[in-house]
């Protein structure tokens, strides 16, 4: 009986005939099955895949209408789940992602160090320099967000879509629901942390060929940050008061509304004493001043225990020994 896992790789396919034969002739042979989902192609990738490749590990999953890389990559995950695959590595197929790291995305989840991998091209300062300068400014700027919204806050890099994902965890995400289209990386993560999942940041070089990418950072950061501060506020509230409360639970809401307050009421204090011409009194300026001082300082404690707050125990693991032992007590109680 053959218990040696089995690796699965997602490639969304949309636009990429000139690169994606190339991909996946540099899959090695520690992958079991290859999806590649033509996402209603206008260039027919799948077809291109079909005729042009003789790998058997290979199978074309075709969209009838385009549903952005997300839902191709929900596609991909749902098949790879039906066949029994315990590693699922998603990988563009525009030639930027190197085949040959597959092996270090899938050892930590492999390992038990991790529940998802995630690539980070920022990990060598001396490779940054490779990134277009408004790419590497709009990757920092999404960055923080995302570490906000989702709570990882270890994490870099949020747009880059070479990832590994453990079966165990993914069966337990709401795969209709996560984003669709670009967005689906990030709210992948703020997923995860409601499921307290581990994820780690894998260090690979970035390639960058003639290809254009069909995200524009300046068009959708407006739309990326509306769904960053909702998933903040879900985060939130699941975390810290539906799941369960902690100290953070009163310091944030306490810290928010003596800042708000305090600069509120300073801020009218401060224009009736420009439009009066009388300077305000010392006890009026300390009851503007303080409410902002120690507000901050209570959303700055909020922010330290979120940030301590990271998950470190991976999911799958718990998942399993809770069924070993579960399954280890009905042996037990049958003797």
């Amino acid at each position: 009986m053959n218990t040696s896992p089995r690796v699965a790789v997602v490639i969304p396919s949309y636009k990429v005939i000139h690169s994606i034969l190339g991909v996946l002739a540099e899959i090695g042979p520690e992958v079991s099955r290859i999806y590649v989902v033509d996402d209603c192609c206008p260039d027919g990738s799948g077809d291109l895949v079909e005729k042009s490749c003789n790998d058997a590990r290979i199978m074309v999953i075709r969209h009838r209408e385009n549903q952005g890389v997300g839902g191709a990559v929900m596609t991909g995950y749902r098949a790879a789940i039906a066949d029994g695959m315990d590693v699922i590595v998603k990988l563009d197929g525009d030639g930027q992602m190197d085949p040959g790291l597959i092996p270090f995305f899938v050892s930590p989840i492999l390992d038990g160090e991790a529940d998802y991998t995630k690539g980070n091209r920022f990990f060598d300062l001396a490779e940054i320099g490779a990134m277009p300068k408004i790419r590497l400014l709009g990757n920092a700027t999404l960055s923080f967000m995302t570490k906000i919204s989702s709570g990882y806050w270890d994490l870099f890099d949020p747009t880059n879509g070479y990832t590994a994902i453990h079966r165990d965890v993914l069966r337990h995400l709401p795969l209709n629901k996560i984003s669709r289209r670009y967005f689906f990386e990030t709210d992948m993560l703020f997923r995860l942390n409601i499921l307290r999942a581990v994820v780690v940041d894998i260090p690979m070089k970035a390639r960058y060929g003639e290809e254009v990418s069909n995200l524009e950072i300046s068009r959708v950061i407006g739309e990326f940050f509306v769904k960053h501060c909702r998933n903040f506020a879900k985060r939130i509230f699941y975390s810290y008061y539906l799941r369960g409360m902690s100290i953070a639970s009163i310091e944030l809401p306490l810290g928010v509304a003596m800042f708000l307050f305090g600069s509120i009421f300073g801020s009218c204090q401060w224009m009736n004493s420009i439009s009066s011409g009388q300077a305000s009194s010392a006890g009026t300026v300390m009851l503007s001043a303080l409410p902002v001082i120690v507000g901050l300082q209570l959303i700055l404690a909020f922010l330290g225990h979120d940030i301590r707050s990271v998950p470190s125990k991976p999911f799958h693991l718990l998942k399993r020994n809770r069924y070993l032992d579960a399954h280890a007590s009905g042996v037990q109680d049958a003797k």
